[in-house]
């Protein structure tokens, strides 16, 4: 790799109005689940119930307003790739530069794929990119491409 790719990032409300379709029912469901579990006094399975509702919600929540819609402060919103390895900048406007140990996770549906590394200090970070936050399926394509290289290198 000659020279660093960098990369500015979306918002992806398409992808955004599927995760509120699959995790709005599935944590409504959950709850009613738990809380008709808890009026029959089956309170053991209701405590299950109820934590699946939260770990659904947090995990909705979180793909939603991190990944999909970038609104939180730790979401990237740019991405460059050199020959040292992987930079974030992050919403709050935080550099973020991995260095060590990057691992690329492909998508088998080819929608999306994650990151993995450590930056300077020996933190472990770990990111999922969706197709919608690149503004041209050739910039995801080229970002996929970038990233493999860049964990194979290391």
């Amino acid at each position: 790799m000659k020279e660093a790719l960098k990369f500015d990032l979306v918002a992806d409300r398409k992808g955004m109005l599927w995760d509120l379709l699959l995790y709005v029912p599935t944590v409504v469901a959950l709850a009613s689940i738990s809380a008709s579990l808890w009026y029959d006094n089956e309170h053991n399975a209701s405590y299950l119930f109820f934590f699946l509702t939260c770990f659904f919600f947090i995990a909705g929540f979180n793909r939603v307003f991190k990944t999909r819609l970038m609104l939180l402060p730790t979401s990237p919103v740019a991405l460059t790739v050199g020959k040292t390895g992987l930079g974030l900048v992050q919403k709050n406007g935080t550099q973020l530069d991995l260095v060590k140990n990057l691992k690329y996770f492909p998508d088998y549906a080819d929608k999306s794929f994650g990151m993995s590394g450590q930056d300077v200090t020996g933190k472990q970070w770990q990111f999922v990119f969706h197709k919608g936050q690149f503004e041209s399926e050739e910039k995801f394509a080229a970002a996929q491409d970038a990233f493999k290289r860049q964990s194979q290198s290391k």
